[in-house]
Parts: structure tokens; sequence; C-alpha cells
């Protein structure tokens, strides 16, 4: 069960990821008068679900630290991963045109968040410009996610889905401070899998074909962009080099 704990406005004012969440604008003022309606930080151990699909909608919830996955269970039973979430990120957004969760949320380590009730917020979003233009930004960084997921099952194959899905880590860890060329995945490959639509051993001979190209080094979970520009040029279908070409010509 998540452990609740007491918020102090100051700690929107002061929050290391304030310049990645909804905060993006708000003086300290307009800060404090969010923080307002945020009475409360949640903890939530790894393993742990923060809401189910289905809930009704009470709270969206900022990633204050920690990692989050999102997931659906299909018609014929399989789980189907939508989304993984950090540090400044919203969980619950796509609840919001039904009123209810349309996903389980599971935290992949200890993690933390802030619930921000939703009826309050569109109430603030009304008064402060700055803060409806962020939830603005928000919902439509999730279209994008949406699209590009879409993109990558539909037009790429198994190694430049894995490439896709390791350079928009790599963006995110950026933003947030953290280095773009080594990092640490707090997803299984299972859990990778399950969201590029591939089976284990797809991701785990795609791995390796990453490796043995000298393109990315994934030891465990510690991942090593060796080059950033042949990792992005294999995901934008550019010309590979010869190593890759025999690879791919080998039959599966």
């Amino acid at each position: 069960m998540p452990d609740y704990l007491p918020l102090h406005s100051e700690s929107c004012v002061n929050c290391r990821v304030r310049e990645l969440c909804l905060l993006v604008g708000l003086d300290s003022a307009d800060a404090r008068r969010l923080a307002d309606i945020i009475p409360q930080r949640v903890k939530v151990k790894k393993g742990a679900a923060l809401f189910h699909l289905g809930d009704p909608l009470q709270y969206l919830y900022a990633v204050r630290h920690g990692f989050f996955k999102t997931t659906v269970v299909s018609e014929d039973g399989r789980e189907q991963l939508t989304g993984f979430q950090m540090p400044g990120e919203l969980l619950g957004i796509d609840a919001i045109s039904s009123e209810q969760y349309a996903c389980d949320a599971m935290a992949l380590e200890d993690s933390e968040v802030c619930p921000i009730h939703f009826t309050q917020l569109e109430r603030l979003s009304r008064e402060l410009p700055s803060l409806h233009h962020n939830l603005n930004r928000t919902m439509s960084q999730e279209v994008v996610r949406d699209h590009e997921l879409l993109m990558w099952m539909g037009n790429l194959n198994a190694e430049e889905r894995l490439g896709a899905f390791l350079l928009n880590l790599s963006a995110r860890m950026q933003r947030r401070g953290y280095s773009p060329h080594a990092f640490v995945l707090r997803m299984t490959r299972e859990d990778i899998a399950a969201y590029l639509g591939l089976r284990l051993e797809t991701v785990c001979r795609a791995i390796a074909y990453l490796r043995d190209n000298s393109i990315v080094r994934i030891s465990g979970r510690a991942v090593e962009i060796v080059s950033q520009d042949r990792l992005k040029a294999l995901v934008a279908g550019c010309s590979p080099p010869r190593k890759l070409r025999a690879a791919r010509a080998r039959p599966g």
C-alpha cells in the first residue's frame, strides 16, 4: 500500500524536476498555488500498483523520483506494455477523456509521486495561462509518444525498434541532467520485448547485433551507447556498414 507523506509548498518550488513538470514557466507565487493542490507525496514500493485500469480518475501523478511502467491486457489475456515514465513525467493523462484510468501503473523501483487533484488542476489552469499551456503540452507529448510507438511497430525491424527505444531513453536522460551515453535500465528485457512487440529471444538477438557492430553495449541493465551517430543512422534506415548488411543477409 502506498505511503503518504505531507508536502510543503516549498517542495514544489525547489523540486529538482520542476523544469520538466507542470511548473515550467510558473513564477514562485504561481508554483505555490499549484503546490497547494498537492497536499502530500505518495511513496510506491517496487512492484506495487499506483492505480488500475478502470479506476475513476481523481489525480494525475507527477513522478518525483523512481520509474513506472503502464500496461493493458489484450482480449486474449496478453499483457501489452504501453509506456515507461520517469521523474518529471505525468501518469494518468490518458484518463482525462473517459474519467477512468486507461491502464495499470506499476513502480519498477521504489518511487515517489505527487498526486495532483484533477478537478482542482483544471480550475487552476483556467486562471494561470502558463499552467494551462503546460497541461496542453503534456497531453500533446502523450499523443506524440503513441504515434512513435505505432511507427516503431509498423515500420522498423527488431534492431531498429531497440535502437529507437534506446535513443528515446538517452534523450530523456539527457533532459534530466544525466549522461545520454551511459545509463541503467530500470525495466527487464521481458518488459522491453512487451513494449516493442517482440519476443524475448528477438530482443536478445537485437542486443547482440548492436554489440557486435560496436553501436551499443548492454551488460545486465547497464547501457553504453558507443556511437550515437551510428545508432541514429540505424534507426533512420540509412545504409548500414558492411558487417550490418551481412548480418541482415543471413536467414532468420
